[in-house]
């Protein structure tokens, strides 16, 4: 049953995602590019009536095995737009459903690192190199992210120097730094004992989960770099799907490094609640005002709830 379960999850958001209302804009990111898996991997554009100027990338949730399009994806980029930030919800690849049950990337690559960093830097350069026409500020592009999204997020914080996108044949000026990063009940680390298993396998591949090199690598606690960009971070202690001290490692390491952060940890609230209104506890949800709040002392222009 443990395992039929986020089958069964996933199964469900990609049945319910054909059925949402999409946005105005969808931008396929690897359109005239060879890459692997490239034709689903998109961009959603949600742009507001009076834009700000800033704006963020949305990473959904998922394991990295599939991903939550509504309530991580739509319902973050529309909240977002409500409110004067432009939103580019990014869905990513991911592993697969098929290739869950059958663990077939024991015989075939499938999907898997450095694919998901990639996307995220093609996004990253893709709302950077479009900004004007998106009525957007070049400095003030953000990521949130969600679960195995708050994982690449922080990856992209962390990775910014690495230039996956070159292994496809882009260079580009774009930084690949994003301006800040919130990071919400998110994966952080691919070593026992807190390492979400689901997560480590879907990253990493089935046949390279337990490589204990890449198990340090992408164990972000451990490579918080020099010039970090301003952290949001959010939990919740009684999360049954990611061990709450994935945040507190990630908390704790950005202390070390000096990186300006807020932490939020409730005790309340589970997994999976995005910005959604009847999910999670009625003190978790107030994470999103705090955001707002956290980023409009960053960015005057932005107007908290």
């Amino acid at each position: 049953m443990r395992r039929l379960l986020p089958l069964l999850t996933g199964l469900f958001y990609g049945v319910f995602s054909l059925f949402a209302a999409s946005p105005a804009d969808t931008v396929a990111l690897w359109e005239g590019h060879k890459v692997r898996h490239g034709k689903e991997v998109s961009l959603l554009v949600y742009r507001p009536e009076r834009p700000t100027g800033v704006s963020v990338i949305v990473c959904p949730g998922g394991s990295y095995h599939w991903l939550d399009r509504e309530v991580e994806g739509r319902e973050v980029g529309a909240w977002l737009s409500e409110r004067g930030i432009t939103a580019f919800v990014l869905f990513y690849r991911t592993v697969g459903i098929p290739e869950f049950i059958f663990h077939s990337r024991i015989l075939f690559r499938g999907k898997r690192h450095p694919d998901m960093i990639t996307d995220a830097q093609r996004a990253l350069q893709w709302v950077w190199e479009h900004a004007d026409a998106c009525r957007i500020d070049r400095d003030k592009i953000g990521m949130m992210g969600f679960s195995a999204g708050g994982h690449l997020v922080m990856s992209a914080a962390c990775y910014s120097r690495t230039r996956f996108l070159e292994d496809t044949g882009i260079r580009t000026e774009a930084p690949l730094r994003p301006a800040f990063v919130a990071p919400v009940y998110p994966v952080v680390t691919m070593q026992r004992p807190f390492v979400h298993k689901r997560s480590r396998r879907g990253l990493l591949g089935d046949n390279h989960q337990h490589d204990r090199v890449l198990m340090d690598s992408l164990s972000l606690e451990m490579h918080i770099p020099e010039g970090c960009p301003p952290v949001f971070l959010v939990n919740c202690i009684d999360d049954p799907v990611v061990q709450f001290r994935n945040s507190v490692l990630l908390d704790s390491a950005l202390t070390a490094r000096g990186v300006p952060h807020r932490y939020l940890q409730y005790e309340t609230g589970g997994h999976g609640f995005g910005v959604n209104e009847n999910r999670g506890s009625s003190r978790s949800r107030q994470w999103k005002h705090e955001f707002l709040g956290w980023l409009k002392g960053l960015y005057p222009e932005i107007t908290a709830d």
